[in-house]
């Protein structure tokens, strides 16, 4: 892999301000053609030990610091990915996948949490409270919460590895991360930044393996870890909610989605289909708050499946470092064989391909961009995650069904509202029962706003003044005078 920066490729595990070898090592491959990128190491659940160990004594030198020193280096550290940005996106699509120009505005967004939060954390104010006796003075301080661990998944390496340690680090905690073993070498190279912009070493600590079970169960239930934040799905989540209870850890979960896009017949079609391109195809449709559910208008239903059709067939697939690519593989086979699962269980239950609906030869990895109609909430098109490349479009006639079939769901993360008339808009948002709602826009996911889900998407917000507030205790004071 060549690199301007061929400091940013590192294959060890970062620990107390150290790159570690590990007992084996596992193999990174570019899912778009399957070729090997390298080895890394592959750590244990005594290397997380390890890690927790590092953060733990590191935390009380580092919480002590002022803000603005804590601001300074995360600065210099969001300078550096910002100056670097061209080698990370090119590390972030070999082993992931998505297009160049995607993976840049990655890397761009994840960066911008760290200068965010490095201005946030300047402003962790408590309080002076009225008292109920004069004879007493109440306050209220906020104090970071201790060591945080985290475990991110392969669809945003380098982003959601940010949004989390910006935070948290800003706060003055310290953490300790398990990327997903498909693409560590981001989070790698953002510990090779970190420590050029000068973190303490044990601040930030990076454990890549294959024992997710074993690293997790450290993580989630070592005493010494006091928040655990986790990005995947909800099955997962719920498993390691049920390891953190032991402990009673503090926790923030973002976890799977099925999110619907509403158009109604008031819609502006192009702006509606431009939407539903954005949140559908980005990132092969391996987006957590992409469409899975599209509910359209009976009277504007041909007219936005035209237009969408065309949209589909646009789309340029290949290799995300070729020039005017525009959806790259899917992360691994077992993927590409649940989509056209997904696919042939709709069409067997009457649904109809418009285009697309199976593997392409480009690779093992790609599956073509996909377009059904007619079909129904029953299918499991409609009834689970399909995080790939389904646009799978249904009729509806009347504002109060529609709502009700979006609500009829236990995941609570994202929906989309297509409508031009300002007071539907509003109602049907009040209405909605998801965290975030974007209205008239496929893309909504900004460093000042909290992203999270209601329902089983999720606990917490991360982003935002929100996503500060997740990474303190608030101490109480009662003063007698």
């Amino acid at each position: 892999m060549k690199l301007a920066n061929p400091n940013l490729l590192k294959s060890q595990n970062y620990i107390d301000g150290e790159w570690r070898d590990a007992a084996g090592t596992a193999e990174v491959r570019d899912p778009a053609n399957g070729e090997v990128l390298g080895c890394v190491a592959d750590g244990s659940a005594a290397d997380a030990e390890a890690a927790v160990v590092a953060a733990s004594n590191a935390f009380p030198e580092w919480s002590r610091r002022t803000a603005g020193e804590r601001a300074a280096i995360l600065k210099r550290w969001y300078q550096l990915i910002v100056d670097n940005s061209d080698d990370l996106a090119r590390i972030l699509t070999l082993e992931q996948g998505k297009p160049l120009a995607e993976a840049k505005g990655e890397i761009l967004y994840g960066a911008s949490f760290i200068e965010w939060f490095a201005e946030e954390c300047r402003r962790a104010y408590g309080q002076t409270i009225p008292t109920h006796n004069p004879a007493m003075r109440l306050s209220t301080i906020r104090q970071p919460v201790g060591v945080v661990s985290c475990i991110t998944p392969w669809n945003f390496p380098n982003a959601m590895i940010t949004r989390k340690a910006a935070p948290a680090l800003a706060a003055g905690c310290t953490v300790v991360i398990k990327p997903a073993l498909e693409t560590p070498l981001s989070a790698l190279a953002l510990c090779q930044l970190a420590e050029e912009a000068g973190l303490p070493k044990g601040t930030i600590n990076v454990v890549t393996g294959s024992d997710s079970p074993g690293i997790g169960k450290v993580l989630t239930q070592d005493p010494r870890v006091a928040k655990f934040t986790f990005t995947g799905s909800t099955a997962v989540g719920k498993l390691l909610m049920a390891q953190c209870a032991s402990t009673v850890k503090k926790m923030s979960m973002e976890l799977g989605g099925n999110a619907p896009f509403i158009v109604f017949d008031d819609a502006d079609m192009d702006t509606a289909v431009q939407a539903c391109v954005a949140t559908k195809f980005r990132n092969a449709g391996q987006v957590c708050v992409a469409t899975n559910r599209i509910y359209v208008h009976e009277s504007v239903h041909d007219a936005f499946v035209q237009k969408l059709r065309a949209e589909v067939a646009a789309l340029k697939i290949g290799h995300g470092t070729e020039d005017g690519i525009t959806m790259g593989p899917m992360i691994y086979r077992r993927a590409v064989d649940r989509v056209q699962g997904l696919v042939q269980d709709a069409v067997e239950a009457g649904a109809k391909i418009e285009i697309g609906g199976e593997p392409l030869p480009n690779g093992e990895n790609y599956f073509a961009p996909t377009l059904l109609t007619g079909v129904t909430d029953a299918m499991r098109v409609a009834q689970e995650e399909n995080f790939g490349p389904i646009a799978a479009v249904q009729k509806f006639t009347d504002e109060a069904d529609v709502i009700r079939r979006a609500n009829d769901t236990p995941y609570g993360l994202a929906a989309y509202v297509m409508s031009e008339n300002i007071r539907r808009a509003h109602r049907v948002v009040e209405a909605l029962e998801y965290g975030m709602i974007a209205c008239n826009t496929g893309v909504f996911s900004t460093t000042v706003a909290p992203f999270g889900g209601n329902k089983e998407s999720g606990i917490g917000r991360e982003g935002g003044v929100e996503g500060m507030a997740e990474f303190y205790e608030t101490k109480y004071c009662c003063l007698g005078v």
